[in-house]
């Protein structure tokens, strides 16, 4: 039997997860990091938690691991980027495994508190097709037309936390994100998404001198991101709180993938010449976060400006951009 912590991550080897690990170290709990992926590619590794590496996809993994945890973050999933979740749909479905698996586990180890991170692309399609997207409300998930593949999956999953909260009694609180973006995150290889993605090519740009970059469709589809520290925060707020609703959690500063552009151009200090390539992987044509049910609810939404996430953000992917070329 694994030895009793504060908190289990699951997916603490990500991103989002090795963040959220620190995070709650140094509020001086104790924790356990799991990731199917070996430790040498983990994104933090923290060594005052337990970091474990397994499978939780697998249903023993998930007993062993959950076992002795008061509370989970269930953030595991394979995903990415645009370009990686429009072209591996089955890949994206088959989380349903450590999704379900994670909750059988949090029941049978009666978890306290079990967090899931949903995301918007459960919205339906037919309300993001204009870039100037009326800012979607957690309603507008039904009637159910997700993003193909990955979105299905979250939204599947969002309805068996409901089921194990009505049905057997375990706290479950789930999050949507929209577009989580900061410094120690995936920044080249084809999962990135687009702030690392535009950092990189106008750090590629500012150091080779060749000011030239491509950019995925016209531009014109719209997006809002929120950083890395906003997610913590409302993550472990939300999991804290008394509603088992599901809750937009993103930042609603909506901008343009031009603008985005526009913003790290001058965080670099340099102007490049685009070229748009219309037959990429662009996803819906606008999305934004409706805030209205986490300030009701909680008092709060995320908060920290697009400009400022993204100079931390370039700052850090420039140094790793600048160690790759020599």
């Amino acid at each position: 039997m694994s030895k009793p912590v504060d908190v289990l991550v699951a997916g603490g080897g990500g991103f989002i997860g090795g963040h959220l690990v620190a995070d709650l170290l140094r509020q001086g709990k104790t924790v356990r990091s799991v990731d199917v992926k070996p430790q040498s590619e983990w994104y933090q590794v923290h060594p005052d938690a337990e970091n474990v590496v397994g499978d939780l996809s697998l249903l023993d993994t998930a007993m062993t691991q959950t076992a002795g945890a008061e509370e989970v973050y269930m953030l595991a999933a394979d995903m990415g980027g645009m370009g990686f979740i429009e072209n591996n749909k089955a890949l994206c479905m088959l989380t349903v495994l450590t999704s379900t698996h994670m909750l059988q586990a949090a029941r049978e180890h009666d978890v306290q508190r079990y967090f899931y991170s949903s995301s918007a692309c459960v919205y339906a399609a037919d309300k993001q097709t204009d870039t100037d997207i009326t800012a979607l409300k957690e309603a507008d998930a039904y009637p159910a037309m997700p993003e193909d593949g990955y979105g299905w999956e979250k939204l599947f999953t969002e309805r068996m936390c409901r089921h194990f909260e009505e049905d057997f009694g375990l706290t479950t609180r789930i999050a949507r994100y929209h577009n989580v973006y900061g410094p120690e995150g995936t920044w080249e290889g084809g999962r990135e998404k687009a702030p690392a993605a535009v950092c990189r090519k106008i750090a590629t740009a500012a150091i080779t001198g060749e000011h030239q970059i491509e950019i995925w469709g016209d531009g014109e589809q719209t997006r809002s991101f929120m950083y890395i520290d906003d997610c913590l925060k409302g993550s472990q707020m939300i999991l804290a709180g008394d509603s088992n609703a599901p809750v937009n959690l993103g930042s609603d500063e909506l901008v343009s993938i031009n603008q985005l552009v526009d913003i790290v151009e001058g965080i670099a200090g340099i102007r490049c010449e685009r070229n748009h390539k219309l037959d990429a992987p662009q996803g819906v044509r606008g999305r934004n976060s409706d805030n209205t049910q986490i300030q009701e609810t909680y008092g709060w939404a995320p908060s920290i400006s697009l400009a400022d996430g993204l100079a931390s953000t370039y700052a850090w992917v420039f140094d790793q951009v600048k160690r790759s070329i020599g």
